[in-house]
């Protein structure tokens, strides 16, 4: 499906410039034509004193210059090329009308005007506008038969076309000029965009680093160290023969590991690549509290009151992250058999709350930790906010509300 070019006011640099490369083909089309029509009219008027072909050799002298010099000149390639192509375009134009008064000279005025404002800047095509019409007015003047009676037309005509010229020229210049500073901000804005994309992905990063750092070393570290502490103990009662104690830290050590296998089994459930990417919110919760289940043995239930809605991609992952941290400390310290993630939709906003049946806490002697303060940043960003209190009739109940 086609889709129409964006404004001016919208494209970055390089795309300004790529249209100004497309537009050229027609500064190429028209002068061509104007030039081939000049050369058709050499060829039906009446010649002048010194026959047709002159005149069409000097049009045909005026293309040529195009061709070599002008066609880089609009493509803004050199100054030198504007220059060139104008002195050989004004010289052939202007010895056009000298040797043949008569001829319509003004249709390659269509060309010559236009190409000087299409190819310097402001004050040079002034002040090349200005020279060219004083050339025209004396070579049109000067070989009259009364040159004092005709002064005074040609003055007013010079001045006239001037004043429009200019007019004309840099109003389209103005144009041009904004299109390419605004080209200039879209493409620091787009390079902003770029910056900050970065510096959030990595803080992404970096958060989600942190908390992986913390999993291992609330769960898997721990679990290591007290690997390490009961094999240490069997030996020291292997050396004194005691063969039930043995027994006891070995089976210590197994139960550990397993427990240490289930939280690993965990986090890297909870860090397979695309959780969100291919399921909906709902379906992530689904399957997070069904891995919780299976690898820990505590009862998870997920229900879904409301009608689902898109959330965008940070507000979900938000609502997900704060699922597995509550389902963390579920696992690492409630000593609870069952739990419950609800997720529920309001018209002005959506509510999660994880809540367990465990030991719970005092509210006036414990103190927060990382990982809460990290999901009530995460949900101040949002507009959010996180609670935490004791559930009804025993365990803990997080609370995570965000606006929609």
């Amino acid at each position: 499906m086609s889709t129409s070019p964006a404004p001016l006011g919208e494209l970055s640099a390089d795309e300004l410039a790529a249209v100004w490369r497309g537009q050229a083909k027609w500064w190429h089309f028209g002068c061509y034509a104007i030039l081939a029509t000049a050369v058709v009219v050499a060829l039906i008027d009446d010649p002048g004193p010194h026959g047709r072909w002159p005149t069409i050799a000097l049009l045909l002298g005026i293309a040529l210059a195009y061709a070599v010099f002008g066609r880089r000149a609009i493509q803004h390639e050199h100054t030198v090329y504007a220059v060139l192509y104008q002195l050989c375009a004004w010289t052939c134009l202007l010895t056009i009308i000298a040797l043949d008064p008569d001829f319509e000279a003004w249709l390659v005025f269509f060309v010559l005007f236009p190409q000087i404002w299409a190819t310097v800047e402001v004050k040079p095509a002034l002040v090349a506008t200005l020279l060219g019409l004083l050339a025209l007015f004396t070579a049109t003047v000067a070989p009259s038969d009364n040159p004092r009676a005709e002064l005074p037309g040609a003055l007013i005509s010079v001045v006239i076309s001037f004043a429009l010229s200019a007019a004309l020229g840099m109003f389209i210049h103005r144009i041009i000029k904004e299109a390419e500073e605004r080209a200039g901000v879209i493409d620091e804005l787009r390079s902003t965009r770029a910056q900050l994309a970065a510096a959030e992905h990595a803080q992404g990063v970096q958060d989600e680093r942190s908390r992986l750092s913390r999993e291992i070393h609330d769960t898997l570290a721990q679990g290591f160290t007290s690997v390490i502490a009961l094999s240490r103990a069997a030996n020291a009662a292997m050396d004194r023969d005691d063969v039930d104690a043995v027994r006891e830290r070995l089976a210590m050590i197994e139960r550990t590991a397993v427990d240490n296998l289930a939280e690993a089994r965990v986090i890297v459930a909870e860090l397979t690549p695309g959780h969100l990417q291919s399921r909906t919110l709902v379906e992530a919760l689904t399957r997070l509290t069904d891995t919780v289940t299976r690898e820990t043995g505590i009862r998870v239930t997920s229900t879904v009151e409301g009608e689902p809605a898109p959330l965008g991609g940070n507000a979900e992952v938000v609502l997900l992250r704060a699922a597995q941290e509550a389902l963390s400390n579920v696992r690492r310290h409630s000593g609870a058999s069952t739990a419950s993630v609800t997720l529920a939709y309001d018209p002005t906003r959506v509510t999660l709350e994880i809540a367990d049946d465990g030991t719970g806490f005092d509210a006036a002697t414990t103190t927060p930790g990382f990982g809460l303060e990290g999901l009530r940043a995460r949900a101040a960003e949002l507009g959010g906010d996180v609670s935490v209190a004791e559930a009804e009739p025993r365990g803990t109940r997080l609370v995570m509300e965000l606006p929609r």
